[in-house]
């Protein structure tokens, strides 16, 4: 409950994505194609968070980092508990992906 606070309020250590990049993570864009194809981070691999759970085995490597993205977070958010509860181990929701571009 304590982690789930402190979630909600950014409390806590931010998380580097440069690093998680430079490491090797795949950025997830959960927005719908037609949001997708009006910008987006380059190098990010879209699959709308609608259709993620048919597409998850695009995501091979269960180790490896993922950043989700979308609008503004709450699709990303979604689909970062998917992926844990699909045994992905290490997802991070970057939220908006325009913000998180600037942060890259």
């Amino acid at each position: 409950m304590i982690n789930l606070i402190k979630q909600l309020f950014g409390i806590g250590p931010k998380t580097d994505y440069r690093q998680l990049l430079k490491n090797g993570a795949i950025i997830l864009d959960v927005r719908s194609t037609g949001e997708y194809s009006g910008g987006h981070i380059q190098g990010s691999l879209n699959i709308p968070v609608d259709q993620l759970q048919k597409n998850i085995n695009m995501l091979k490597d269960k180790k490896k980092p993922i950043i989700t993205c979308c609008a503004s977070g709450m699709r990303s958010a979604t689909a970062k508990s998917m992926l844990i509860a699909a045994g992905y181990e290490e997802v991070y929701n970057g939220g908006g992906w325009y913000r998180l571009q600037s942060k890259l």
